[in-house]
């Protein structure tokens, strides 16, 4: 399986464009060949509740990589998005630990391979909150992400969802494991975070995946986050860290 994230940034009238592609867009992607899994998902300033009706996000899960830059290089979508975006950026990942559900399924299944443990790493978490439990999920939200923001080896996060308010997830670029883990249990607004959320049981729903990225494509705010430059088994490379 092959993971693949795609960013798409718009200026001016192509944000009212891309909001209608949340609902027209679909049909598409439901008809696409060899796409298991897939999030159209708006973002919010920061990981605050409110909007950004600039950033929008792909998530999508392939059987191989070739299915997955296939889709990328020639879709009609896709096309669509570059033609009219500022900017785009995707990412190439492979699932090696998942756990929870995400509608109902896990759609990361993690894959039996060798991997760099001193090596980028790529984290998602996503969740659907309980009404009761929203205000008090938000009154930690900021405090989380001004953690999140000092987290030393942190590339680059992103809020994203599906519903505002409701449906939230965060993607993280980490790099190495270590920082992350560093992060998630050593930062006070984090851990208490998630201490709130197992003993109050705020989520309805909820998933924790981690991914080695692969490879990536374009930039985000003009950089190139990632550069491939060895590959190990035809698949996976080793990636060196450029222009962060």
């Amino acid at each position: 399986m092959v993971v693949s994230l795609t960013l798409l940034r718009f200026s001016g009238i192509m944000r009212v464009w891309m909001l209608t592609q949340m609902a027209f867009a679909r049909p598409a992607l439901r008809r696409t060949p060899e796409l298991r899994f897939w999030k159209l998902l708006g973002s919010g300033h920061g990981f605050g509740p409110q909007p950004d009706f600039s950033r929008y996000a792909l998530l999508t899960t392939w059987p191989s990589l070739e299915a997955a830059r296939g889709f990328h290089a020639l879709s009609p979508v896709m096309r669509r998005f570059r033609r009219r975006a500022d900017e785009t950026w995707t990412l190439y990942m492979c699932p090696i630990r998942a756990h929870g559900l995400w509608s109902g399924v896990n759609p990361f299944i993690p894959q039996d391979v060798e991997t760099d443990t001193d090596g980028p790493l790529a984290i998602l978490t996503r969740a659907t909150i309980r009404w009761r439990a929203l205000l008090r999920f938000w009154s930690h939200a900021h405090a989380t992400e001004r953690a999140l923001d000092n987290a030393p080896g942190l590339l680059f996060a992103i809020g994203i969802g599906e519903v505002p308010i409701v449906r939230q997830a965060t993607f993280s670029l980490w790099r190495d494991a270590a920082a992350a883990h560093a992060y998630a249990y050593r930062a006070i607004a984090h851990a208490e975070a998630i201490r709130r959320t197992r003993a109050e049981g705020w989520y309805a729903e909820e998933l924790f995946a981690r991914f080695v990225p692969i490879s990536a494509e374009g930039s985000w705010d003009g950089v190139e986050l990632l550069t491939a430059v060895t590959s190990r088994a035809g698949t996976l490379h080793r990636l060196n860290l450029s222009g962060v």
